[in-house]
């Protein structure tokens, strides 16, 4: 990577301000293209097929972020790209500053006019003009979780709650079995105190399942109850990571992508489901060793975690303060 002779500095050290050659910058993308179908294609080809996968095609279902989106690559803020002036198509991209003669005074392309040479780069000014709102909420999810001590009691119970007493409500994953059948998952759930605090998995929750959550959830609480002990708090990295996207380099979203995979597929092996002929065998939460064992891997998660929020508000900072 070839940087300006002299790099703006942000205020925790990080460079501002990168060249990448051609060479290089295609290199890290056919890199990213090839991460990526690695979990893509099979779900690709399972679509096709009309088949489904109880883990493997979640984060593609699930998350609004679709394949293709996913494979497109991106720096992230103040890395310019030369010899890359088809990226002057897509959107928040504009030519270096000063680098293009058919440019505006902001630096926006002139429809219909030549491209330049010397280079493209994220139009920070005009993505923080459009997604302010979203950066600012994101600051607020990553921060204030972070301030926040773990909570490691909570089990998985979460995915118990969703299918208890199913029989009556006919939800969920209709095609998997209950590893302990009806009665048995419905046992659990009440057997066990339930303290989830994460509104996109409580709101799954059975009617009958709600009232036994120590906590109510909601979209509006969302910023004062989200905790880095929760998984489903730690797979969100990834939302958050794409909604920001192209301004975070592709990179970081992916290292986000492949935690929260991990993460789910733990948080199957937990659930209430049989997923043994998936290739999945249980942690049976409804003992004592099993719970060791979750909250082993959950500590395990929320350490990885804690490192990818603060590499996400690294990267907002490099954002602010790009040119």
């Amino acid at each position: 990577m070839r940087t300006s002779v002299t790099p703006p500095q942000n205020a925790g050290g990080l460079s501002v301000t990168a060249s990448l050659a051609p060479e290089s910058w295609r290199e890290r993308e056919a890199a990213h293209q090839e991460r990526v179908d690695r979990y893509a294609l099979p779900y690709l080809a399972r679509r096709s097929a009309g088949l489904k996968h109880p883990v493997e095609d979640f984060l593609f279902t699930y998350y609004t972020q679709k394949p293709g989106q996913l494979r497109r690559w991106h720096p992230g803020a103040g890395v310019v790209l030369e010899d890359a002036e088809a990226r002057l198509d897509w959107k928040f991209y504009r030519p270096a500053t000063g680098s293009d003669p058919s440019a505006d005074d902001a630096g926006t392309r002139v429809p219909g006019a030549p491209g330049p040479g010397a280079g493209v780069v994220l139009d920070a000014r005009g993505f923080l003009e459009q997604r302010r709102e979203a950066v600012d909420f994101a600051r607020i999810i990553l921060g204030r979780t972070a301030a926040r001590p773990a909570q490691f009691g909570c089990f998985g119970l979460h995915e118990w709650a969703m299918v208890y007493r199913q029989e009556a409500n006919q939800v969920r994953h209709e095609y998997l079995d209950l590893r302990l059948g009806p009665a048995g998952t419905d046992a659990v759930v009440e057997e066990n105190r339930i303290r989830c605090t994460h509104f996109d998995a409580y709101r799954f929750y059975t009617p009958q399942a709600s009232g036994r959550n120590e906590l109510t959830p909601t979209r509006a609480n969302q910023r004062d109850l989200e905790q880095p002990g929760c998984l489903h708090a730690n797979m969100d990295l990834y939302k958050w990571a794409y909604k920001l996207s192209p301004a975070l380099p592709s990179e970081l979203v992916m290292d986000c992508f492949e935690l929260s995979w991990r993460i789910r597929a733990m948080d199957m092996q937990a659930s209430p489901y049989d997923l043994a002929a998936w290739g999945y065998p249980p942690i049976p939460i409804e003992t004592a060793a099993g719970k060791a064992d979750y909250v082993a891997r959950q500590r395990a998660f929320s350490a990885e975690a804690a490192v990818l929020r603060q590499r996400l508000g690294a990267a907002l900072d490099v954002l602010d303060a790009a040119p």
